[in-house]
């Protein structure tokens, strides 16, 4: 059992308690009024409020709605004094305007434009909203003067600050592209800046305004005149500087620059150095062509829109192209007039100009990119002209090499290097600096599938067999012209002259190396060839060497008595060489052997020859009693026929 003190004092616990919630349930009741008290208030000033702010809205919108009308009125009026004062400035325009457009664009060039935006405007409002106004008529009256007196300033710009190039500039211009670095690019300033900006601003106009094209024309044509003008400039100029210096000399590059675009100037055997000049003169001028043509694009491509920039380039470059063109055509027809009369070595002044052209072509499809087909076949066709002509120069070359006349007149009397021999080897020698110009040349003209795509290895081989059938046909002439000459001794030393001068000719070119290309034993042909001849001009000496041949002599006993009959014979033996001796000296002094080694060759082997036969003869009857006058026969001592024979091939011994 639970003891009573302890239930009481648990029941007094719980009864405790229970009335600790009592209070705390009559707190919550007590806020839970005080609160639903604060809402009914709070609802009630809120709905007061809300009564109060409807009551102003009620009162305040009619005056808002009534103050926006009064606004929306306002602007409207405002607006419309705008556009009255708008359409007022219309009528106004032409007096405002008039004074500006009289005195023209010259120094106040945007203040003129805005008043040409001006007009511009009123003619355009006055067509769409009043075309019947004769203010339209005034407005248009002046729009159209401003834009002549525009195209005019235009035309007066252009006239008055295009200057044809320095020809100084150009040579430099040439230059440049050779001898400076990058950084150091040279551009041309063809007008003054603010010159330049005034003519943009002004054909921008025109073409978005004016919707003229008229100032195109204006502007090629003059552009024409200064591209031609900068042309003959610079040819008149290397004129003059090369007549007087032998080169073009310009003072802004002098250390760098080269002779001329091409590898050095050729000189051609006969011709005027004047021909020359025009020559390089020609080639000067194609080189400035194609960079002049460059910077008036360039300029161009400032000044004309877009989509009439190739048609006014093709127009503006035309004169000049065509006067290239005729002097190429020209060149062209001198020298086929110069191959009628044989004149070959005018071919040679093609040579330069074609390589040099072809050398450029590339630059000149660049920069006529985008022009007519006419304009861009016409260096081709200079071109194809060019190798026509210098092919069938080559051609006929070489023929006429094989035919040249057998002239006893044309002859040299003593045996030395003939004419043709000389003008041949030097034609030949001049093909060297143009060896791909003139393969591509006789290329040209082949009708192979190998030559429709010939490579540079095959137009070398072409070259090398051509030189080759100009060797050939000239050791046929040679061979045939020797034969003019009655002494076979004479032939062989002319033969020998000049298959020597061939043989030294080539070995001190590249000739020999472009001949190996297809003939490898050229070399040693031409050695054996002039072996030969030594050995035909040495029997000329066996009529005074056979005198005096032991083989030919009787037997003599020692100490015997001669017979008269042997007497005579040795008399008749020296006697004979002495005669032949003199006569051969005194003939072949005046012969010629221009080759100083092989002169003293010939003269070194054959005195060896006749003092060796001469001394064992002279040893041998020398003191035989054969004369009582010794003298008589024994003419000359071993050392004095050596004397004599040095002294062969020299009229001045």
């Amino acid at each position: 059992m639970i003891p009573t003190e302890e239930v009481s004092a648990r029941r007094r616990e719980i009864e405790y308690k229970l009335k600790q919630e009592e209070l705390t349930l009559s707190f919550i009741k007590d806020s839970l009024e005080k609160s639903d008290q604060l809402t009914k208030n709070m609802v009630a000033i809120l709905s007061s409020f809300e009564s109060r702010l409807m009551k102003l809205e009620n009162s305040i919108i009619p005056v808002y709605k009534q103050t926006e009308n009064l606004q929306r009125l306002q602007e409207n009026v405002e607006k419309t004094l705008s556009c009255l004062d708008h359409v007022i400035s219309y009528y106004h325009v032409a007096k405002d305007t008039e004074k500006i457009i009289k005195e023209g664009p010259t120094g106040r060039l945007e203040e003129y434009l805005n008043c040409m935006d001006k007009i511009q405007k009123a003619v355009e409002y006055f067509q769409d909203n009043n075309p019947d106004s004769p203010e339209l008529n005034r407005v248009k009256s002046l729009f159209e003067r401003g834009k002549e007196s525009l195209e005019s300033e235009f035309r007066s710009l252009m006239t008055r600050h295009t200057k044809p190039v320095p020809p100084i500039l150009i040579l430099d211009l040439i230059s440049g592209d050779d001898d400076m670095e990058p950084q150091e690019e040279m551009f041309l300033e063809h007008l003054p800046e603010g010159v330049l900006h005034d003519i943009i601003r002004i054909s921008g106009w025109l073409v978005e305004n004016g919707r003229n094209q008229d100032f195109m024309t204006v502007y090629f044509q003059i552009r024409s005149v200064q591209l031609d003008r900068s042309i003959k400039g610079l040819k008149d100029h290397f004129r003059k500087t090369s007549s007087s210096t032998g080169v073009p000399y310009s003072p802004a590059i002098q250390n760098k620059r080269k002779d001329t675009p091409t590898k050095k100037p050729l000189k051609r055997p006969g011709r005027d150095d004047v021909f020359d000049i025009e020559i390089d003169a020609y080639i000067h001028c194609v080189s400035a062509f194609v960079k002049l043509a460059q910077s008036e694009y360039q300029l161009l491509t400032d000044i004309v829109p877009e989509h009439h920039q190739k048609k006014t380039f093709d127009s503006l470059i035309q004169e000049s192209l065509d006067n290239l063109i005729m002097e190429g055509d020209n060149i062209v027809s001198a020298a086929r007039k110069a191959i009628i009369r044989h004149d070959y070595s005018a071919v040679l002044t093609i040579f330069p100009i074609l390589k040099h052209l072809k050398q450029m072509k590339p630059e000149f499809d660049q920069v006529l990119q985008g022009t007519a087909a006419g304009t861009k076949n016409k260096l081709p066709g200079l071109i194809t002209s060019m190798e026509t002509t210098g092919a069938k120069a080559l051609e006929e070359f070489a023929d006429n090499i094989k035919n040249d006349p057998d002239k006893e007149y044309n002859m040299p009397k003593d045996g030395t290097v003939h004419e043709l021999t000389s003008n041949a080897i030097l034609f030949l020698q001049q093909l060297l600096d143009f060896q791909e110009t003139a393969g591509a040349m006789l290329a040209s003209q082949e009708t192979s599938s190998s030559a429709s795509s010939y490579s540079s290895e095959f137009s070398r081989r072409l070259l090398s067999t051509y030189i080759c059938k100009v060797l050939g046909n000239l050791q046929l002439n040679l061979l045939s012209k020797s034969k003019v000459y009655e002494d076979p001794a004479l032939s062989a030393i002319f033969l020998h002259n000049n298959y020597n001068y061939i043989l030294k000719s080539l070995e001190k070119s590249e000739l020999i190396q472009l001949v190996a290309v297809t003939q490898k034993t050229a070399e040693r042909s031409y050695r054996e060839l002039i072996e030969q001849q030594i050995q035909t001009y040495q029997r000329s000496w066996l009529k005074v060497t056979d005198y005096i041949l032991e083989r030919n002599l009787p037997v003599f006993q020692p100490g015997v008595k001669l017979k008269d009959k042997e007497r005579q014979m040795i008399k008749e033996r020296f006697k004979g060489f002495n005669d032949g001796l003199e006569e051969l000296c005194k003939i072949q002094k005046a012969w010629a052997i221009p080759d100083v080694e092989q002169r003293d060759k010939i003269r070194r082997a054959q005195k060896t020859i006749v003092k060796e036969t001469y001394g064992a003869f002279l040893n041998r009857y020398g003191n035989v009693p054969f004369t009582k006058n010794p003298e008589k026969y024994i003419k000359y001592q071993v050392d004095q026929v050596g004397e004599m024979i040095e002294k062969l091939f020299d009229t001045s011994a």
